[in-house]
């Protein structure tokens, strides 16, 4: 129930009035991802806010910038005082037409590149970034390229992060069907608009698109990326075993022991790592965790707690 009501019509029109309420002003902005990638999204900000401070949010996989789950955090730290950034990955939310090649989760270059590009045009000197779902992943590993990148990042925070690509897929394909027609059909559609403005480029035809999740995956892992196999594929984007360890800046995990989606042991699995603060509750689903009827949601105040020394500390040296 967690995982399907934070999608509904009743949680949108909660996030949407909740955004208005926080009588910010916002402006889309085009950013330079590299080699002429250009990434979308939308920077918010309070009347007063720390001018070199900025927290950027990461939606998952087929959501957008305009996704309830983001545009309830936004507001929710618009209301603190923070300038917030909501980044749309390719081929999310409206941006098909800026890129030739297709999204594809081992893209986490043009994520950095685009971080450091719009760090630089707002003059931003304390960073702080968060994700849900497959955003949670991007977000962690954001943080495993922020020292190499010269990211003035000082704090972390996953909510359901994908952890295992290879087990998440798995868990997908056991559990309700539900999840899996979700992402079928919302991926299904983002191709297809995709083909249809660039023609020449992709020329799939609709037997492709028809295939189930497993299937179309392995071939666009073969076709579209360099990783040549649905494994590698897979490998490229894993965050488990001890590859975090690696994190300059310690995170915090918000997880769901009833998460659908992305399998609890996983995360049981690196709660180890000196650097990872974990928070579990009994429920929450996938990116879920309301806290009643009126689609108020625990996540953007735990964001919130968690990034509230982003507007005390002072810049790093």
């Amino acid at each position: 129930m967690q995982s399907v009501l934070a999608s509904s019509p009743a949680r949108a029109r909660h996030a949407a009035r909740k955004l208005a309420e926080a009588a910010a002003s916002h402006q889309t902005l085009t950013l330079d991802g590299g080699e002429g990638i250009r990434l979308q999204g939308v920077l918010s900000a309070p009347q007063n806010h720390p001018s070199n401070a900025l927290v950027l949010l990461l939606h998952g996989w087929e959501g957008s910038a305009e996704s309830s789950y983001i545009r309830a955090a936004a507001a929710r730290l618009l209301q603190e005082g923070h300038r917030v950034f909501r980044l749309n990955f390719r081929d999310h939310g409206d941006t098909h037409h800026l890129n030739e090649e297709i999204f594809h989760s081992g893209r986490i270059a043009e994520v950095v590149a685009a971080t450091s590009d719009l760090l630089t045009r707002l003059e931003v000197q304390r960073l702080a970034v968060a994700g849900w779902s497959l955003g949670g992943n991007f977000a962690l590993r954001l943080g495993l390229a922020a020292r190499a990148a010269r990211l003035p990042l000082t704090a972390i925070a996953a909510i359901c992060p994908a952890i295992d690509p290879a087990r998440t897929m798995e868990a997908m394909e056991a559990g309700l069907p539900l999840y899996l027609r979700y992402f079928e059909h919302k991926w299904r559609r983002s191709l297809a608009k995709k083909r249809e403005l660039f023609p020449e480029r992709h020329d799939f035809d609709d037997t492709v698109l028809k295939l189930r999740m497993r299937p179309l995956t392995r071939y666009f892992a073969e076709r579209h990326t360099d990783y040549g196999s649905l494994e590698n594929y897979f490998d490229a984007y894993n965050i488990a075993g001890e590859r975090l360890a690696a994190l300059s800046v310690n995170a915090d995990i918000l997880m769901a022991a009833d998460d659908p989606i992305v399998p609890v042991a996983d995360f049981h699995a690196i709660a180890r790592l000196p650097n990872l603060r974990v928070e579990l509750a009994e429920y929450g689903g996938h990116c879920g965790f309301l806290l009643d009827w009126q689609m108020n949601g625990y996540a953007e105040h735990w964001l919130a707690v968690r990034f509230a020394t982003l507007l005390q500390n002072p810049p790093p040296s």
